[in-house]
Order: C-alpha cells, then structure tokens, then sequence
C-alpha cells in the first residue's frame, strides 16, 4: 500500500531477505571480508554468527550473487533439528544428487563421486548452513567429515556455517567438536549498526525502491528509530513498514517524530490487555463516603451534596486515544490487510472500553439508587419523629 503512494518500485524494508536491498554497515564489510578469504582459501568452514535479524542471510545472498557460478557450485540450505543421517541426506539433495533407496554408505558413495565430477568439471562446491545452531554435536560432526573428500590434495568441499550467538557459544565449549574447531578457517560476530548507519541504511534501502525523496524523513526519526532498535537491521524493517503504511494512510509527505511517536503508540497498544472488573466487583458497589454537615437539629443530617449536584462521569482517556485512532485510520482510500487487522484490532479495544464504562456506569446508577433511598426514609424517618412528638 505504501509503496504505492509514495511512488516506490518495491517494498524496501519487506522482512524477507533480499540481496538487492544490501547495505554494506562496518560490521557486514567485515564479514564480507572474512567471506571473501574463506572463498579463497577453498577449504575448512567458515563461521557467522549473529543475533535474529543481524542480515546473515542477506549477507550470504549479496556473496553468491558475486560468485562465478561457472567455478563454483553452491548449495544454501536452512536446518531445523537434522540428526547426523539426515543432514547428509539433505545437503545431498541441495546438490541435486539423487538419493532415493540409498543407505548411509551408498549416500556417502554417491556425494563423493558428485564432488569428484564437479572437480573434474573445474568446478568447486561450496555448502552454506543457516541457523546452524539448531544442529546437535553429531550433525556438525557428520558435516567435519564431508569436509574431508579430497582430489590431488585439494578439498572438495568447503562449508559456510551461519548462526545465532549461542551456536557460537555451543562451538567453543563443546569437547565432541574440537576437530571441527581446528578446521575453521575464519569466523565473524555480525554486531547491530552503529547509530550513525541507521540514516544512510535506511535512505539506501529507499533509494533502491525508486525513492524520489517523497516522504521526506526528519534527521530526528533516525535518533528515534535507533533508540527503538538499537540498530537491529530486521527491527528498523518493521518498524520504518509501519511508519510508512502510518504515513500513506494519513496522507502525509513528512515522516517526523511525531508520526514515528503515534506508531510506537499503536504498537505498544496493540500489546496491552485490558482487565476486565470481577464479578464482586460488579455486584457489589463500592462502599460511598458520605460527607456531612453540622445542623442546629441532629436529625436533619442529610448529604453534602445532592444527586443533581453530582459530576458526570468523564470519558476515560483511552476511549478518546482510541476514538482518534479509528478516526485517523478510517478515512483511508485504500484498505489493506495490515490496515483491516490494525482496525479490527483498535475496534476490539474500544468494544472492551466501552463494555467497562456501561459496566461503571451501572454501578454508579445502583448507588445513585441507594442514595435516593437513603435520603427518603432519612426523611421519612424525621417526619415519624416529628409526629410521634406532637402525639405526646
């Protein structure tokens, strides 16, 4: 939606990871580097890690779109918990080698004559891991001895494995992967950008999409948006999508701090629950104070106030946020499904407000009834008093 009131040719900060939208921070030209020696090398692993939404996806595919496809053959595949039999197989059939009916000797047999082939062709094979860290000890060991296929003294196979911090971790204390250890050649903790990359990462990412400098972005927002993240590059993706989408609905050309604000609002609301009252709560009014006044008589003891006195019960300020939420949402000319889910999630808070205030306002109505009661047999209570006195 946003994409296309702003004019922009795609989706810049779409959650996906897309090589085409690369920015190159200090940190990922680091990794890069090390990358980039692995490759030459053409042997060991490679390893980098990082936190969720660090860019070591993106990172890796920005690398295979430089390689020479004709020198080497790459396969990326993304583990979930592949014991030692199945990783093989998997990183097998990432190779397009056939596998069907085949024990783990004839599995082996059959990637090793790939191996040699593709040698033979002039051709390397690189084998890249993602979320490395959901693999016990006994995978990465199967995947150390992969490592070992060799012609003439040259590797046949090198591996990229790419992971959360606690693989790294799991790497260096665990005793059953100490000769994987020795055969890793580099390895790289992929850091969040630093404050000032937060600016031109985000106008890079822009500009790839056809960005014409429509909606123009305060200097401001980029401080906002890196206290809020703290430069996680998957953070500013979300964040800045739902900034724009705020933007496109609101008609508005200025991304400010104020905007930004109203977002963080929406979304922080979004993860408040509402406590709904008990039902003590409901069915037993709170205990009212009553006030009183001295009188020359002290039977004539009646309320400071009155019930037309009382104060009107005042809408809540949430009920007004929401109110203005929805007013600033519905106008929109085009509606989609993150902004039907934004309303019907705005609506369902209001409904649960609304619900609680004619909740409070029946109760109100119950003790304004017992007020009313009290008063008159007060005032009954006077009259037989006054008449039982002319009666002696």
């Amino acid at each position: 939606m946003y994409d296309t009131f702003y004019g922009l040719n795609g989706r810049p900060f779409q959650l996906t990871p897309d090589p085409h939208y690369y920015f190159e921070s200090l940190t990922h030209r680091k990794a890069l580097s090390y990358l980039g020696y692995g490759l030459a090398q053409g042997e060991g692993f490679i390893v980098i890690t990082g936190d969720v939404g660090a860019g070591k996806t993106t990172l890796v595919s920005h690398l295979m779109q430089t390689i020479d496809k004709a020198r080497l053959t790459a396969a990326n595949i993304v583990t979930t918990k592949l014991d030692s039999q199945d990783i093989v197989r998997v990183a097998a059939n990432h190779f397009d080698i056939n596998t069907e009916n085949m024990d783990t000797a004839q599995l082996l047999s059959a990637f090793e004559e790939f191996l040699h082939s593709e040698a033979r062709a002039g051709r390397r094979c690189l084998l890249i891991v993602d979320e490395s860290q959901n693999l016990p000890a006994g995978a990465l060991e199967e995947l150390r001895m992969l490592s070992n296929f060799q012609l003439g003294g040259q590797a046949l196979l090198q591996i990229f494995l790419l992971g959360q911090p606690e693989f790294r971790d799991m790497l260096q204390n665990s005793n059953q992967l100490e000769q994987l250890r020795q055969r890793v050649i580099a390895n790289h903790h992929l850091e969040p950008m630093d404050a000032e990359e937060v600016e031109p990462y985000i106008t890079h990412r822009l500009a790839k999409a056809g960005w014409s400098g429509r909606p123009k972005i305060t200097s401001d927002v980029f401080r906002l948006l890196y206290a809020e993240t703290d430069g996680v590059p998957r953070k500013i993706n979300t964040l800045m999508s739902r900034i724009l989408l705020m933007g496109s609905i609101e008609h508005t050309e200025m991304i400010d701090q104020a905007l930004v604000g109203r977002v963080l609002g929406d979304l922080k609301g979004e993860a408040v629950e509402i406590d709904e009252p008990s039902v003590e709560e409901i069915e037993t009014p709170p205990p009212v104070a009553m006030p009183v006044k001295a009188h020359d008589n002290d039977a004539d003891i009646l309320p400071e106030k009155s019930v037309a006195e009382i104060e009107p019960v005042q809408e809540p300020a949430e009920v007004q946020s929401v109110a203005k939420s929805v007013e600033a949402i519905v106008p929109a000319p085009v509606v989609d499904e993150a902004m039907v889910e934004q309303i019907q999630a705005i609506s369902k808070r209001l409904s649960l407000l609304e619900t609680r205030m004619g909740e409070q306002e029946e109760n109100l109505q119950r003790v304004l009834t017992m007020l009313v009661e009290w008063v008159e047999r007060d005032a009954l209570s006077k009259e037989s008093y006054i008449n039982a006195g002319r009666a002696a």
